[in-house]
């Protein structure tokens, strides 16, 4: 009976980790993961290991390049292996009034800007801070 109980909370913690994760707040940082990894369990148990963004983006595969700026527009011409972007992901956030965008590359690695990269380190930092606030049952 405790076997079941153990595995029902595991389920519940992972159901309120998607509940939490799908969001309002939370929007822009599921685009991104959504784009970097389609394993939802390797997603959640990534999320509660990691202690940064970064640290996420690399448990997930993934190496971050920091650049100053980054022309969206322009990056749309250079998506696919040629130009060597697979996915643009723009983010606006409209409180901020920020443009926060992320390229994910074929190589592996994510191209954004420090700002962007704070600003996700952030989410990342308040999505935890909620999961570990869940109620189990």
């Amino acid at each position: 009976m405790s076997n079941q109980a153990a595995t029902l909370g595991m389920e519940t913690n992972e159901q309120n980790f998607e509940k939490l994760f799908s969001s309002e707040p939370f929007k822009g940082l599921k685009a991104i993961i959504d784009k970097l990894s389609s394993d939802r369990e390797a997603i959640w148990k990534q999320v509660n290991a990691a202690n940064s963004y970064e640290a996420l983006l690399g448990r997930l595969g993934y190496k971050v390049t920091l650049t100053p700026q980054i022309h969206v527009q322009d990056c749309y011409s250079r998506v696919g292996s040629a130009g060597g972007i697979k996915a643009v992901l723009p983010y606006y956030d409209i409180p901020t009034q920020s443009s926060l965008p992320t390229l994910v590359n074929f190589d592996s690695t994510v191209t954004t800007t420090p700002k962007a990269a704070a600003f996700f380190n952030s989410m990342l930092a308040a999505l935890k801070t909620k999961l570990s606030v869940q109620p189990t049952q």
